[in-house]
């Protein structure tokens, strides 16, 4: 059975940094692609940022340019996002997916984990 979890989430104030992890466990995940996506309540669920099986193509939103790092353990299915210098607007919870290619569509990845709080504060 295929599981997906994310850690690291939780309060900090503006400017601050916070780093989530990914883990995916229970299926083949060797040529996979990894996204983090965000959600608050009311609004649709955001690209943040995407990497490939190979960790060469990165994409990011425009929102968290220079200031988020997306990473990945290599041709393992554990994934990273350091935050730094963190804004309120960045508050949200963050999800984690797995799919086939490097994209910011939602509905483009297969498997997704349960989500990590990040609040940020002003």
């Amino acid at each position: 059975q295929v599981q997906v979890a994310e850690s690291g989430g939780g309060m900090v104030q503006a400017g601050g940094s916070l780093r989530l992890t990914c883990e995916a466990s229970g299926g083949t995940f060797d040529r996979s692609a990894m996204a983090w996506f965000r959600q608050t309540p009311g609004k649709e669920r955001e690209f943040v940022a995407t990497i490939s099986w190979s960790g060469i193509n990165i994409y990011y939103a425009d929102s968290v340019k220079g200031r988020f790092t997306i990473s990945r353990d290599n041709g393992q299915p554990t994934m990273y996002l350091q935050m730094n210098n963190l804004e309120p607007e960045d508050t949200a919870v963050y999800y984690c997916a797995v799919g086939d290619l490097p994209l910011e569509i939602p509905r483009t990845y297969e498997y997704w984990g349960q989500g990590t709080h990040v609040t940020v504060s002003s």
